[in-house]
C-alpha cells in the first residue's frame, strides 16, 4: 500500500511522472513510440527512500498504459518486480 499523500505529477512533454518532496525529485522516465510505452527507469533520491515514492510511480505508469491502451515494455528493474510481485498487474496489462 502506497502513502495516499503522495502526488505524482505526468510531465508529457519530459516523458516522465514525478514526485518533488523535501526540495527533491523522484521519476518514473518513459517513452511512447508506435503504439507503445517503454517504461526504463525509476529513480529517487536516498533521502527520499522507505516513502512509498517508487511504488506510486510505479502504479501511475502501469495505470498510465493501462488507460492508454499502449502495449507496454518495461526495461526498469523496479517496475519489472513490482509488476512480478503484484501479478494483478500482469493479468491487468495483458500479459
Amino acid at each position: 500500500m502506497t502513502d495516499s499523500t503522495i502526488e505524482v505529477i505526468h510531465n508529457p512533454e519530459k516523458e516522465r511522472f514525478e514526485v518533488n518532496a523535501d526540495g527533491l525529485m523522484a521519476e518514473l522516465v518513459y517513452k511512447k513510440r508506435n503504439n507503445a510505452i517503454y517504461i526504463m527507469h525509476t529513480g529517487v533520491p536516498e533521502a527520499l527512500s522507505n516513502r512509498g515514492i517508487a511504488t506510486e510511480l510505479a502504479e501511475t505508469g502501469l495505470r498510465y498504459a493501462l488507460k492508454s491502451g499502449l502495449r507496454l515494455v518495461v526495461y526498469c528493474p523496479f517496475v519489472k518486480a513490482y509488476m512480478e510481485k503484484n501479478p494483478n498487474w500482469r493479468k491487468e496489462l495483458g500479459e
